[in-house]
Formats: C-alpha cells, sequence, structure tokens
C-alpha cells in the first residue's frame, strides 16, 4: 500500500473536488473501503508512520486513520479506535505546515481528527484551522464545539461506545438536524 493509492481512492482521483460519500452513510462506499481494511490495520500498529514526514503522505496516514475507521468499523467503538493517533499526526503536520503544501479539500481532512475529538481545546484548534478554508467549513467546526461545549461528547456516539445518554442527549439525538 501506498500513500497515493489511499489518496487516489479517497479523492477519487481529483483533490479539488468534495464527494458526497465522505459525509453521508453509505453502505456501498463502506464496502468498496473493505479493501483498505489492512492497510488500517497496519496503520494502526505504526507500520505507516514514516508516511507521515511527507505533506501527502500524512494526509493518507490520517485519512487511514481518522476515515476508514469509520466507513470500515460504523457504529462500533472500532471507527473512533484510532482518533488519538489521528490527532497526534495532524497536530505533527499542522506544527511543521505540512497542511499548507495541500490543497483546500486535503486540509479538511488533516484538520477533521481536531473536530472530531471530544476534548474541547482540539475543537478550539478545528476552529481556528477551519477559518482558513472559508466560512461554510467554520460552520460545522463550530457546530461540533457546541456539541462538545454542550455535552462534553458526542451523544451520537455514546450507542456504539457502550455509553448511557442521559435524557437530554436523547432529545438532542431525536432533532432531524442533529449530525455529531
Amino acid at each position: 500500500m501506498t500513500p497515493e493509492e489511499v489518496l487516489y481512492f479517497w479523492f477519487a482521483g481529483d483533490p479539488a473536488t468534495h464527494r458526497k460519500e465522505w459525509f453521508e452513510k453509505s453502505a456501498d462506499f463502506d464496502a468498496s473501503c473493505q479493501h483498505f481494511s489492512e492497510a488500517l490495520r497496519d496503520a494502526k500498529r505504526g507500520k505507516f508512520d514514516h508516511w507521515a514526514e511527507t505533506p501527502r503522505g500524512a494526509l493518507a496516514l490520517i485519512v487511514l486513520l481518522d476515515q476508514f475507521s469509520r466507513n470500515l468499523h460504523r457504529n462500533s467503538p472500532e471507527a473512533f479506535a484510532a482518533d488519538r493517533k489521528a490527532r497526534k499526526i495532524a497536530r505533527a503536520t499542522t506544527a511543521r505546515n505540512f497542511d499548507l503544501a495541500l490543497e483546500p479539500v486535503e486540509r479538511m481532512f488533516i484538520y477533521l481528527p481536531f473536530e472530531h475529538s471530544e476534548d474541547l481545546a482540539d475543537q478550539d484548534v478545528a476552529v481556528r484551522l477551519y477559518s482558513l478554508l472559508g466560512e461554510e467549513m467554520v460552520r460545522y467546526a463550530e457546530g461540533h464545539r457546541a456539541v462538545i461545549r454542550r455535552f462534553g461528547r458526542f451523544p451520537r456516539r455514546n450507542a456504539a461506545l457502550g455509553r448511557t445518554s442521559t435524557r437530554e442527549e436523547l432529545d438532542y439525538i431525536a432533532q432531524p438536524n442533529a449530525w455529531f
């Protein structure tokens, strides 16, 4: 597996275009990610840590850890098992300004590990970084941060992580616009 194989699949050959599959649940898209299950396992074990030495390699590693984990292990604790490692790589990537060498759509995936964090400080980092990409992206990051401020966690993860939801969280989850 190479970083370019990961990125070619994820970006469908065009790093400047958004794909609807990224942010919609799709059994077909999840199934198409199965080809990367071994690569995800290897990334979690550190086999690809050297990829983080280049901007595109770091992007590929973060996509494996932060995105493929969600597609391959949807609705299970394993979907979030690589989040800490993804954030560590995202921190190092942004500290080295590697993110600035990437297209805006690619940068979004460097920043997602902060937005996926249930730590408010990480949410603040996400809002700051997404502000570099425009209003729409900042709006989503602010929405994630608002949920963490309110609940201290993402209520939609409770079932997958075996956490008991509060009445307030259940009411929130029942809302049609409760994304996180």
